[in-house]
């Protein structure tokens, strides 16, 4: 029996190919097998950062993963994803699995990581997240001396958004996509609009930046709204 190869689970920034890792490139091109999400038969996001770094004849494993509010489809699909990583890494292949941003940050490699750590060697090579590229695009450090940033996922509801925005110093929330009426309405209602940017596409060709004031009615999935209380605080 071959010794089992290792897995990667590989971030790949935002979605500009140059904000890609020396060391996640240097993987991507090494590894004879490659494994990424697709969204509901959709094509791979992740795969297109990393396209011109796979290369010729290297084996792909691609996880269909359901978009649903139900986790049970999704949770199969990582179990079938994993099963078949697992069959490479049994034959003796290293694993290069491509995740958006950095994997461990809603990541989705955290869910083949639990199903397969304990049995293979893995290792996660970090990537430049959304959002510390959303905070560069738009000109905003995201907090500074002793200010704590949260971090919120647009899904939470209207009541849990506004209590932790009125309780933060700094705040970015992420997954905007459709919450954003609900998002900027509770933003409004706390008075902070005014300090509040919109992100949407960080680093892509389509990417968008403004005041939340002049965005659109309507947002991507890739969104984020940064809410800075203080006016430049790191002065």
């Amino acid at each position: 029996m071959p010794e089992p190869g290792t897995l990667y689970g590989i971030g790949l920034g935002p979605g500009d190919p140059e904000l890609v890792t020396l060391k996640a490139a240097r993987l991507i091109a090494a590894c004879p097998v490659v494994a990424y999400p697709t969204l509901s038969g959709g094509a791979s996001f992740a795969r297109s950062i990393a396209a011109d770094l796979i290369a010729p004849r290297t084996a792909e494993i691609v996880m269909d993963v359901p978009m649903t509010t139900d986790r049970a489809p999704a949770q199969a699909a990582y179990d079938d994803g994993a099963a078949r990583i697992a069959a490479a890494l049994d034959s003796g292949a290293d694993v290069a699995c491509l995740c958006e941003g950095d994997p461990f940050f809603y990541g989705s490699f955290m869910y083949l990581h639990s199903r397969l750590a304990d049995r293979y060697a893995v290792e996660v090579i970090p990537g430049v997240t959304a959002l510390t590229a959303c905070a560069a695009r738009a000109g905003r450090p995201l907090a500074a001396r002793n200010a704590r940033l949260t971090v919120l996922p647009g899904p939470l509801g209207a009541e849990a958004l506004r209590d932790r925005i009125d309780g933060a110093e700094a705040v970015a929330v992420m997954k905007v996509g459709r919450h954003l009426p609900k998002i900027r309405a509770v933003i409004d209602a706390l008075g902070l609009t005014d300090g509040a940017v919109y992100v949407e596409r960080a680093t892509l060709g389509d990417e968008r930046v403004c005041p939340l004031a002049e965005a659109p009615e309507t947002a991507p999935y890739f969104s984020t709204i940064l809410v800075m209380k203080e006016t430049d605080p790191w002065l």
